[in-house]
């Protein structure tokens, strides 16, 4: 099928992967949507807590500190560059330099009902610019394959599990931002979580800004400014 991500790369470099997963979930889409909205926005990633997520173990519940996603929310897989509330979201990594590569990264993410259950599926697209441009694109798509499958059936289980409760017995919220991810996020309304400078967040809300997603704070000042004076 068609996601909104698919374009993206459509210009580019030749060394490309495509990788679409899925999963069946045993439950309406208005329960999984919550886990997936806070997916990498302080809840950590649902996958191996101690490869992407620094050992926070991710949560197991609904945080209640978390807002609900904007277009611009910038964290370690780049920003929020398409969002369809209850329905999909696409986060968009516009070029990161990496030995002399330069790699972009497309995450989409759709759901659909499927019958009594829901249907979630995840694409992760790439593409590098550069001499090893296609032995890294298949580096990359074996890591991200062991990585996917457990994310999918992270969320399958905590769904499935724990519906839309929204706190943790065993894990109390104790009120840290990075209690339950360790990589920063930024919120579109300039807000944060996770600990600050932890991986590329800060980069990924600049291009968000040079994109338009997210207005620059300058400006904001200025304009602001500028209204205190007219006034």
């Amino acid at each position: 099928m068609t996601l909104p991500g698919d374009s993206y790369l459509e210009e580019g470099a030749s060394a490309k992967v495509v990788m679409t997963r899925a999963v069946f979930i045993a439950a309406p889409t208005d329960e999984v949507w919550p886990w997936l909205a806070q997916l990498g926005r302080g809840a950590g990633w649902y996958s191996y807590d101690r490869l992407d997520n620094g050992s926070r173990v991710s949560a197991n519940h609904l945080v209640s500190w978390i807002p609900p996603p904007q277009l611009g929310d910038a964290t370690a897989v780049g920003y929020l560059r398409h969002l369809d509330m209850g329905r999909a979201l696409t986060w968009w990594l516009p070029g990161e330099q990496l030995a002399g590569h330069t790699l972009r990264m497309v995450f989409d993410v759709h759901l659909a009902p499927d019958g009594d259950g829901s249907r979630l599926i995840a694409r992760v697209s790439g593409d590098a610019e550069g001499l090893c441009g296609r032995p890294m694109m298949c580096v990359f798509e074996g890591i991200d394959s062991i990585m996917a499958r457990r994310q999918l059936l992270g969320i399958k289980k905590r769904v499935e599990a724990h519906a839309t409760r929204r706190s943790d017995p065993d894990r109390p919220e104790a009120g840290d931002r990075d209690q339950y991810q360790l990589y920063e996020v930024i919120y579109a309304a300039g807000e944060d979580a996770g600990v600050s400078g932890q991986e590329k967040a800060h980069e990924w809300r600049k291009a968000a800004i040079a994109d338009g997603m997210v207005e620059d704070p300058r400006s904001m000042v200025q304009s602001h400014s500028e209204a205190l004076t007219y006034s």
